[in-house]
């Protein structure tokens, strides 16, 4: 028999055959409970990374446990296609963002399925076809029925050497364009937005429901939706018929504010500065339209800002305070306006003093007697109000509601709740995205594209030059349409939606991925939701999930789906990491093949320069990735799998290393040659009735053992990695058995295998022919634990003389301490050290030992 393991053959059989025979598709019998098991779609780069490989070998070996289970899974892949590389690529090398794209997904697919992943292919979904796209207008134009999708102007990144928006990958750390290398600034355009404020509130309850959720994900998520209870205060603008509207979640200090400041781009700004002042403001304006919102906004950064000239009165005290605007408040944000209370806020404190503002103290910590406090810095905790005038001696805490009831009745303020979260930004000038189904006509404004007439394909006749307007906005013969509504000449709309929007319902097109009039069949969408294991990266914890909620949400509320939640679990794996050494002194990246071992230390072998030697997240620009075509064209899939799995817990990051891989491949080999030994002299078979040696029983409790713990350690938080280890237990227990020739041995081979299934199942299933099964392993339920075979019937038993252990026997596992002291005295080692001496004291452990203390 051929006693050599050769991976590369088998993983291509077993693979064909999965095809073949349909291994993998999903089933339908609804006698079954259902198990939805998926991993985050990739985007269509044109190769695998280990970052993918691990998080869908994670996935994999879920769903094939629950099929084994007898669980009904869907286990389904697509591709998240559109965005911006593929543009990049069709004006960098001339090649069609479609033809880019799809030929990548085929190139991903062949990987993939070079993994041995059991995916079910018939369900796979493609973001950029037109079959897909058509559904994710539909789903839009349900938005924009319910009141959820509106235009309004938002800032964008300008590049006006090239006259394009560009996407803030497109702007570098400096703030240039990476293509002319103009300085990019902010500029406003009418923009599509949908409304996910009005779900805030539900998106932080719910969080409470997701159970199977990491806690640091949720709370990424509650902070990222930031609600903030507090007052909306209104400060009138001295020789105008407006109001500054701002939020604070500090309304207890209100009498303490001394200015206001507006965003530079607010509308407000222009009409509140003085003839004095325009220029400085102007100027101000420009610089600051610039600077991205992350630099505006960074902590680090100094906090600049200017005097408008225009004055507001603060309704509390009546005082005249000035208004400003500063880089660091965002129209954006809240009202796009914030009060300036100095004496009882850190960045309000600084800011004033270096703009010699006035701060004014009104709490006062409630141990303190004099002001002074709040001149060296801001007093920014609870304690008693001063010069708040009715107010003054009352605790800040009870103040806040005082003040607000104050507001309120004076007319100049309200109790409110706000969040932090914004309404989302669809809008994408760009061409390889979802084209926005909207028509836009002198007439009749902004009008739905009929569901007949979806999808609203995108042309194919373009020329990319990363120049000027997007590529869709410069075809006449596309843009110009008849009004659906009038019939008038229209315009169609020609931002593309945030490839986001792809991303937060794909896991429902799963459900009927081949519907051709639905959207998905209600029926089934609601026999699949929710997805009961979702796996991904921490890096999609905001916004990918937060979006897709939200979506479910909405779809929830206009009677297409009947969950609250898309997802029931979560797991968010770690980082694949490389070995990485990077230069101490100019610190560039260097590849390994420059680096030289010396002395304890590492050193750049054109230079000789020291190096760093530390893991590191793999990436091209740090030359420490490993392709995952090399391992598996060395070591094969299973081997890759089992590597990826055994490292380290799921959710911890994974350091790369050659030699556990070929530890592993090892593991592999001495599973295969122990099958194929035990292949050629099968055991007979057991006689009905007879009675098990002590080497069966210890081979037994190490099979069940082994199921037991397998079967723990895939439930709840997926210790793979230990599960691995039980496996090699398992397999290094029968290797040593000396009952080959019984029953109990064909038991544990069988169930090494079986367990060995879902981790390397190209060769479990070779295996399980060998040694003699016609039924695939997708067929052959997982092994159940005899409780009764794990009961032990002898321990070992210490025996120890004044501490001192002497050696060791086997008895009863259920013998009494009388039992066992009696056992050990008459043993050979207890007549060996205990004759001609005096037992002053027995000392028994039950279960573990018994100490004789001697005089």
């Amino acid at each position: 028999m051929e006693n050599r393991y050769n991976p590369t053959e088998i993983e291509s059989k077993w693979q064909k055959t999965w095809g073949e025979t349909g291994a993998n598709l999903t089933c339908e019998d609804q006698t079954k409970p259902k198990f939805y098991a998926l991993s985050m779609f990739p985007y269509p780069s044109g190769n695998l990374h280990m970052g993918h490989v691990r998080n869908y070998v994670i996935t994999d070996v879920i769903a094939r446990l629950k099929r084994m289970q007898g669980f009904r899974v869907l286990h389904p892949m697509g591709w998240d296609a559109f965005g911006l590389p593929a543009e990049n690529a069709a004006i960098d090398r001339g090649i069609p963002p479609a033809k880019w794209t799809y030929e990548n997904i085929a190139q991903m697919r062949e990987q993939l399925k070079r993994l041995g992943l059991s995916i079910d292919w018939d369900r796979e979904v493609a973001t950029c076809g037109p079959e897909y796209y058509k559904w994710t207008q539909w789903l839009f134009l349900q938005f924009y029925q319910a009141g959820l999708a509106y235009q309004k102007e938002a800032a964008v990144n300008w590049d006006p050497i090239d006259q394009t928006v560009l996407a803030n990958e497109q702007v570098d750390s400096e703030g240039y364009s990476w293509r002319s290398g103009a300085k990019v600034e902010r500029k406003l355009l009418r923009q599509w937005f949908l409304k996910i404020t009005d779900y805030a509130e539900q998106l932080l309850q719910d969080l409470d429901k997701l159970d199977g959720w990491p806690e640091r994900v949720k709370l990424m998520q509650a902070n990222w939706i930031g609600k903030s209870t507090g007052a909306y205060l209104e400060f009138p603008i001295i020789g105008k018929n407006e109001s500054i509207g701002v939020f604070t979640t500090r309304p207890d200090t209100a009498f303490g504010v001394t200015y206001v400041v507006l965003a530079p781009e607010h509308p407000l700004t222009l009409q509140v500065t003085t003839p004095e002042q325009r220029e400085i403001v102007e100027r101000f304006i420009a610089e600051v339209a610039s600077e991205s919102e992350l630099e505006r906004t960074a902590e680090d950064k100094p906090k600049r800002g200017v005097k408008t000239g225009g004055m507001a009165i603060n309704p509390f005290n009546g005082e005249e305070i000035p208004i400003l605007i500063a880089d660091y408040v965002l129209y954006e944000y809240g009202t796009g306006a914030v009060m300036g209370v100095p004496a009882h806020d850190v960045r309000d404190f600084k800011f004033a003093k270096e703009n010699d503002l006035a701060i004014k103290v009104v709490i006062l910590p409630d141990d303190a007697d004099n002001s002074d406090i709040c001149l060296i810095d801001a007093y920014t905790d609870t304690g008693t109000m001063i010069n708040s005038g009715s107010f003054n001696g009352m605790n800040s805490a009870k103040g806040k509601n005082a003040v607000i009831r104050m507001a309120e009745n004076e007319g100049f303020g309200k109790a409110r709740t706000q969040y932090r979260l914004r309404d989302w930004l669809i809008s994408r000038q760009r061409y390889w995205g979802c084209p926005i189904p909207v028509i836009h006509c002198p007439s009749c404004g902004s009008v739905p594209v009929p569901d007949a007439d979806l999808p609203v394909k995108l042309p194919d006749n373009v020329d990319f030059t990363g120049r000027g307007a997007s590529p869709l906005a410069q075809l006449e013969d596309w843009i110009n349409v008849l009004c659906p509504s009038c019939g008038e000449p229209a315009k169609r709309e020609t931002d593309t939606m945030d490839t986001f929007i792809d991303s937060s319902w794909y896991f429902l097109r799963y459900t009927d991925a081949k519907n051709s009039e639905q959207c998905f069949a209600k029926n089934k969408v609601n026999d699949w939701m929710e997805v009961d294991q979702y796996v991904g990266g921490i890096e999609h914890a905001i916004l990918h999930l937060l979006y897709s909620r939200f979506f479910t949400k909405v779809l929830r509320d206009r009677g297409l789906v009947s969950v609250d939640e898309p997802f029931k679990k979560l797991l968010t794996q770690g980082m694949v990491q490389g070995l990485t050494y990077k230069n101490q002194k100019t610190g560039k990246y260097v590849t390994a093949d420059q680096v030289v071992a010396k002395d304890g230390e590492y050193l750049e072998r054109e230079t000789g320069e020291k190096l760093n030697c530390f893991y590191e997240k793999m990436s091209k620009s740090k030359y420490n990735g490993v392709d995952p075509e090399l391992v598996l064209g060395k070591y094969g899939a299973d081997t890759a799998r089992m590597f990826i799995l055994f490292k380290a817990p799921p959710e911890k990051d994974l350091e790369w290393d050659d030699a556990d891989v070929e530890g592993q491949f090892r593991f592999l080999n001495r599973v295969w040659l122990l099958i194929n030994d035990y292949a050629e002299t099968p055991p007979t078979p057991l006689k009905k009735g007879g009675s098990l040696s002590k080497e069966e029983k210890d081979l037994r409790r190490a099979i069940h053992t082994a199921i037991k713990e397998v079967s723990e350690d895939l439930e709840g938080d997926y210790q793979f990695n230990t599960a691995v280890s039980e496996l090699m237990k398992l397999s290094n227990a029968l290797k040593d058995s000396k009952c080959k020739n019984s029953a109990v041995y064909q038991e544990g081979i069988e169930t090494l295998i079986t367990l060995l299934a879902p981790f390397a199942p190209h060769l479990a299933e070779e295996l399980w022919r060998i040694i003699g099964n016609t039924k695939s392993l997708n067929q052959v339920v997982w092994p159940s634990v005899d409780q009764e075979a794990l009961i032990v019937d002898e321990i070992t038993l210490v025996i120890q003389v004044m501490g001192k252990t002497r050696g060791n026997i086997q008895v009863p596992a259920n013998a009494t301490k009388e039992e066992l002291e009696k056992f050990a005295k008459e043993s050979e080692i207890g007549a060996r050290n205990l004759t001609g001496k005096e037992i002053k004291k027995v000392i028994v452990v039950p279960g573990k030992l018994v100490n004789f203390v001697v005089g």
